[in-house]
């Protein structure tokens, strides 16, 4: 630390107790960001944060309290900024509201989990030969680098059973496709639960040599395991060939650097730890701010069934208690990320995105749930690219449509996001696998303006 700021990174967090939450102490922020800001050319960065199921906006981001059938039980709760208010059980997100942009004009009218997962993964609906990409591997081909030791897109506890294609690279090909963390998570075995630490699962395997293997050996190993690799795939070009072949050499240089250490959370304060939230989704929120320290330019990170909510999101009976439930998980882990990569001078090149595939119907249903419903929802966009402080889109008082000033397409938000993250949606293309050249986001895609920073 220079002599211009004399405080510590452990210093910080003892005088805060619990982490970078809730810290005003003017001056001591301020200079610990200013320490830890990051080369302004570094490139920008996107967190995902997955609500699997499709998220109730009746219930978090555009509530309607005291409409009879529609509002519900919960309150709202004041954020930092004025007139805007959200769910009293998301009170740590509030705090970073003027950092934040809720849409509330979302229409997809596709109400089909696999459906819906595809299209808000890709920008496109699931039909004909056209293998499109995940969000993911578009941005990391974008912003990414192909000299890092570290994945460019990582994928954190993904939930891959409603559609497997909306987590693939599809024709980018294996080189953009995720390394995938956590994938074979129990989500009924108490990972999400608070106070149960997932980090365990969090760690990438068989990186680190067996202390029995003579690293000259390993390095002869590895070499002549490569060369075999690179020779099958010469004979025997395919996509599976050089999946395989891409995976080793991932492997291979992640086990070679330093970089491996990114996923080793034993290295972060136990304060900090509990800020986010001892559990696999808070956990890989922190994961997430260490990867994009060291350069990582995606990472997504799935919340959805837990012991006590088995169905996630997917809330079409008990709505209200599970979706408190979930929200005490999301609350915490999203709140430390937003305040932990303000105080590293890393917010305004980290883009947050939070959505699921569709929303849920505002009036209650006969289970005290609500159904799908893609027809008038909300996704929110934070931190790097993004006006904050702002609300684009309005709802009616019954939620059932969006009033003003315009209904925004799923291609339009993945535009959105596009221009966010400094890529042009309309002039950035790729071929596909059937020679056809395909845009970041659809033809006729309007990119928010009135929130782009």
């Amino acid at each position: 630390m220079s002599a211009r700021s004399p405080i510590s990174r452990r210093d910080l967090l003892k005088a805060t107790a619990a982490g970078v939450v809730g810290c005003s102490m003017s001056g001591w922020f301020q200079a610990f960001a200013e320490e830890n800001a990051p080369n302004r050319q570094r490139r920008r960065a996107c967190i995902l944060l997955w609500m699997n199921g499709g998220p109730s906006q009746t219930d978090t981001f555009d509530m309607k309290p005291g409409r009879t059938g529609v509002g519900g039980p919960y309150r709202e709760t004041a954020t930092t900024v004025p007139g805007i208010r959200i769910s009293e059980h998301l009170p740590r997100v509030a705090r970073h509201m003027h950092r934040m942009s809720i849409i509330r004009a979302m229409n997809s009218r596709e109400g089909d989990h696999g459906r819906g997962t595809f299209l808000m993964h890709t920008g496109f609906l699931p039909t004909g030969p056209i293998q499109y990409p995940t969000l993911g591997s578009l941005v990391s081909k974008e912003l990414g680098s192909d000299e890092s030791p570290l994945p460019n897109f990582v994928s954190i506890a993904p939930f891959r059973q409603f559609n497997a294609q909306a987590y693939g690279s599809g024709y980018l090909g294996p080189t953009y496709a995720p390394l995938l963390v956590a994938e074979n998570f129990n989500p009924f075995g108490g990972q999400n639960q608070p106070n149960n630490d997932g980090s365990n699962m969090l760690r990438v395997p068989d990186l680190t040599v067996p202390d029995e293997v003579d690293p000259a050996h390993f390095d002869t190993r590895i070499d002549l395991l490569q060369d075999m690799e690179r020779d099958f795939a010469e004979r025997h070009p395919s996509v599976a060939a050089r999946s395989h072949q891409t995976a080793y050499n991932r492997a291979v240089r992640l086990m070679r650097t330093t970089a491996r250490t990114a996923f080793n959370l034993e290295e972060e304060p136990s304060a900090l730890r509990d800020a986010y939230g001892r559990n696999l989704f808070g956990q890989g929120c922190l994961l997430a701010r260490r990867l994009v320290e060291r350069g990582v330019p995606f990472i997504e990170i799935n919340l959805g069934a837990m012991p006590t909510v088995p169905a996630g999101w997917d809330t079409h009976g008990q709505n209200f208690e599970s979706v408190r439930r979930l929200s005490e998980v999301l609350d915490p882990a999203w709140g430390t990320l937003m305040g932990d990569l303000e105080a590293r001078g890393l917010i305004d090149d980290t883009l947050i995105v939070w959505m699921g595939e569709f929303g849920r119907t505002p009036r209650i249903n006969g289970g005290n749930g609500r159904d799908h419903f893609p027809n008038a929802w909300t996704t929110v966009l934070a931190g790097g690219g993004i006006r904050g402080g702002s609300v684009f889109g309005r709802t009616s008082a019954d939620g059932t449509t969006v009033e003003d000033p315009r209904p925004v397409s799923v291609p339009d938000f993945v535009a959105t996001i596009g221009r966010a993250l400094g890529i042009d949606p309309a002039r950035t293309q790729n071929m596909s696998n059937v020679g056809r050249p395909i845009p970041f986001a659809d033809h006729g895609a309007q990119p928010i303006t009135e929130i782009i920073a």
